[in-house]
């Protein structure tokens, strides 16, 4: 058995199995083992079948006599039911939702069964027990009562993530067929010897046992430990590589970036925070190094990110290019979406217009210049070609844009600094060709308004420096979160008449964008914006202009849509999750956001950011459409707090980062993510990593590691 073998080369699967193994990607001896358990179940205390007590869990040994598939008469749901024996008597056995059972647990064959005793003390039966052969002698020995197990002890289950045909059972009985060939005792360790026995971790071969079949529950904890260091040292393995490669390459060093810095800041009518003046002094610095700056920018909603861009753009593109003692050096601003890169340029112009500076926007739906030619105080349409000709011989200093900049037709003569803003929302891809629009590599600087926890921080990003901003410009309003129903709905709508009464405007946020097809059972039951904008209009605030926007919009409507709510043309805005990040419109005081339950806790403190924008109080009303306890739980955790990096270390405690983010887009085991509520881990992993780096940046004296290093890359970057 070789570890890259096919497991139908050594295992019989039937159609349905193959299919339960596809959907959970794995194909060969080395995907099973490296598919690990989600929890262990104990079997109880050795008991037998005349002294079943209810609500005990037991464990008997014998044989079963007869298992059959059927379906319940009323549910039709799927069982597969057995009767089970053991020499002193029999008792049922039912496994729901498992017709499949019969092909894995054979009749007449000895057995360990382990479940907890459910019915009556007349009836009693056991549900989805966990099942495994025994020797025929120790059958005979226990039906004996000469008990080859202790009363007092217990035996660990693993219990696996499953699919259709595929059940921990069969992993178990698989598992074991496995490590009966000692394949893994022949398995390269990719952390070196060293480093484990340095954080006394079980070795690679030791800690597969330990995870698939441990003697005891300390044994499971120190293997996962183990598997979960492993993972976060070849994370950071490649971070340190990042930054080992970037170290070595040549950008614009810029000397003399304070001055302009100051004459910026002396232009706004504002003082900024702390904060924000920290921020810009680390990025200065890094400016002023031989090698490419590589830094994210990390602020909570309405912390003023757009500020520090501004401010070291200005001090960057009045920087000349070497050798020469005039011509400007550029920087390039990409943005998710065609919205908030028109509000960025907007900012800018705001920022610069008394500034001698050229500023360009790119998007799908054109390009634009600012200043215009013919009026100083506007923003011009230009032709594409223009606007390329400009961008290339260096007259626009400033290009804002969506994913249009990574155009091969987008050329710059001296790009020297690059911002990406909400960086997990970009690919590696596209973030590495904005990179090489020059030939010296520019500096780098991401933005997120995402509060990202300190572990997956150094996880995502840590290849990058980190500054943060934790201060709210002054003048900025507490907010007041509620929690509403269907039945309180009207609380909300009270509070929004009287705001719209005083001249003020209010979002409302739907899941989705049309309404739910009928036809499909599993299709989310949710309000529509398109119909809840119509419902709205006509019942509950016909006097007042609601406006729609959503995803499915063209270009030209959502700019459309949120000029209107901007020029405070429209009232109500009704939309869906597409105003998350950077809408500003400080004239909105309320939000209410329908289906609440399903967002994430991130994503809904990114939504009431909406309207932290202002002195005025700002009121946010969940609509709950779930009553589980996890669900208000999670509601009220966001009521209570607007610190968006408070909700983000509890929500990833509580429900882990994908669940926080959306979905599991980072590449991270749920074995991994058990390692981001460990800080020391993660440190520990991080310095050994840099420590190994520093030594042998290519890894040639370990091959090992090299092919696991080279594995996740591929993984994180889709390839």
């Amino acid at each position: 058995m070789n570890q890259h073998d096919l497991l139908q080369k050594h295992f019989r699967l039937t159609p349905l199995q193959l299919k339960g193994l596809g959907k959970l990607k794995l194909k060969t001896i080395d995907d099973v083992l490296n598919h690990f358990p989600v929890r262990y179940e104990s079997s109880g205390s050795m008991s037998s079948t005349e002294s079943l007590v209810v609500g005990d869990k037991v464990t008997l040994i014998g044989s079963f006599t007869k298992i059959e598939a059927k379906k319940l008469w009323k549910s039709r749901r799927a069982i597969s039911e057995g009767v089970f024996e053991d020499g002193n008597g029999r008792v049922r056995v039912m496994w729901f939702n498992q017709p499949y059972i019969a092909s894995y647990v054979k009749t007449s064959v000895p057995v360990r069964m382990s479940g907890v005793v459910g019915g009556t003390t007349a009836k009693p039966y056991i549900a989805n027990p966990a099942v495994e052969p025994v020797t025929v002698q120790e059958a005979i020995e226990h039906t004996g009562m000469f008990t080859l197990v202790a009363p007092d002890t217990q035996t660990l289950y693993a219990v696996y993530p499953e699919s259709l045909g595929i059940t921990s059972l069969w992993f178990r009985h698989t598992i074991a067929k496995i490590f009966t060939t000692r394949i893994q005792e022949e398995l390269p360790d990719p952390i070196p010897g060293a480093v484990c026995d340095r954080y006394h971790l079980p070795h690679r071969p030791v800690a597969l046992v330990w995870i698939h079949t441990p003697e005891k529950s300390s044994d499971a904890t120190a293997a996962r430990k183990r598997f979960a260091f492993e993972e976060m040292f070849v994370l950071q393995v490649i971070r340190a590589q990042e930054r080992a490669r970037n170290i070595a390459r040549i950008t614009y060093s810029l000397k003399d970036a304070d001055t302009y810095i100051e004459k910026f800041m002396h232009t706004l009518p504002f003082a900024p925070t702390g904060a924000q003046r920290r921020a810009i002094a680390e990025i200065i610095a890094d400016l002023q190094r031989p090698y490419p700056m590589a830094r994210l920018l990390e602020g909570d909603v309405g912390s003023g990110k757009t500020i520090v861009a501004a401010a070291t753009s200005y001090a960057v593109v009045h920087a000349n290019p070497p050798g020469r003692t005039s011509g400007t050096l550029q920087v390039a601003y990409m943005a998710p979406t065609e919205i908030l890169a028109q509000q960025h340029f907007e900012s800018f112009i705001q920022y610069f217009k008394d500034l001698p500076l050229n500023i360009g926007i790119i998007t799908g739906s054109g390009c634009r210049k600012f200043p215009s030619k013919s009026s100083r105080d506007h923003a011009t349409p230009i032709s594409r070609a223009q606007f390329l000709k400009w961008v290339a011989n260096g007259e626009i200093a400033v290009v804002i844009g969506t994913h249009a900049l990574i155009q091969k037709s987008v050329q710059f003569q001296n790009l020297a600094y690059t911002i990406v803003d909400e960086q997990h929302r970009f690919g590696t891809a596209q973030r590495h060709a904005l990179s090489q629009k020059s030939t010296v590599t520019p500096h780098f600087l991401s933005m997120t308004a995402t509060p990202i926890p300190r572990t997956l921080a150094l996880t995502l990003y840590g290849d990058l420096d980190l500054s943060i901003l934790d201060e709210q410009p002054p003048g900025r309003a507490t907010i007041i979160t509620q929690i509403v129903t269907d039945k309180t709905r009207e609380q909300a709508y009270a509070r929004m008449r009287t705001e719209l009464a005083l001249g003020h405007q209010v979002y409302v946020i739907c899941p989705r964008i049309e309404e739910p097809d009928p036809e499909k059972m599993n299709a989310l039951q949710a309000k529509s914006a398109k119909a809840e904008a119509k419902r709205l209009q006509a019942d509950v605030f016909p006097a007042i202009t609601v406006g729609l926007l959503h995803g499915a919009m063209t270009p030209k409507e959502k700019e459309d849509a949120l000029r209107d709510f901007t020029r405070n043309n429209t009232q109500i805005l009704v939309a869906t999750s597409v105003v998350e990040v950077g809408i500003n419109v400080p004239n909105a005081t309320v939000i209410l956001i329908e289906g609440a339950s399903r967002f994430g806790l991130a994503q809904l403190h990114q939504l009431r950011g909406r309207i932290m924008r202002s002195s005025d109080v700002p009121y946010c009303f969940l609509l709950a459409d779930s009553t589980s306890e996890i669900s208000v739980k999670r509601l009220k955790t966001l009521a209570n707090s607007s610190d968006g990096f408070a909700l983000a270390e509890a929500d990833l405690k509580a429900r882990g980062a994908g669940d926080l983010y959306g979905d599991r887009q980072w590449g991270i085991s749920d074995i991994g993510m058990e390692a981001l509520q460990n800080l020391k881990l993660i440190q520990a992993a991080r310095v050994e990593a840099d420590t190994l780096v520093a030594q042998d940046t290519h890894l040639i004296q370990y091959v090992t590691l090299r092919e696991y290093v080279d594995n996740t890359t591929r993984t994180l970057h889709h390839e």
